[in-house]
């Protein structure tokens, strides 16, 4: 019985520990004296501009063609003059980011299949499926996320 009652003491202590831990990591604003518990706005609180977040000028999707942006796992086509397209940049097949559009095909490097730049339908396998349609906004010359 003394095991146990130890064992409950130690699971209780440590669960205090990470409690504290937790609070602990919290952030706040400090006034001038450092009495200010105002909670700060982090990355993803503060306001993005209207239309979302910026990622390209217009004029750096050729027609045609587009432009993959791995870090935010998008590919954003321009199949006919002042029409943009965005998708995944995820290949449906395995999970692969495509890595380019050329000639007229988003391009997965890993097994090879190619999608359409207007729809992102399969052109070639061994994907069976499109690639996930994103929404985007063109403000000026200007393309967000939506």
């Amino acid at each position: 019985m003394r095991e146990t009652t130890c064992r409950r003491t130690v699971l209780a202590a440590g669960a205090a520990v990470a409690g504290s831990a937790l609070i602990g990591c919290s952030e706040y604003n400090e006034g001038d004296n450092g009495a200010d518990s105002t909670p700060r706005a982090t990355s993803a609180t503060q306001a993005q501009p209207p239309g979302g977040e910026e990622l390209a000028a217009t004029a750096d999707i050729p027609v045609g063609g587009g432009m993959v942006f791995k870090d935010r796992k998008i590919v954003v086509t321009q199949p006919d003059a002042g029409d943009f397209k965005a998708f995944s940049a995820v290949c449906p097949h395995q999970g692969c980011l495509v890595d380019k559009v050329a000639d007229g095909t988003i391009d997965c490097p890993c097994h090879g299949s190619k999608f359409a730049v207007a729809d992102a339908s399969v052109e070639e396998g061994p994907a069976t499926r499109p690639l996930e349609e994103m929404k985007i906004t063109v403000d000026g010359d200007t393309i967000r996320l939506a």
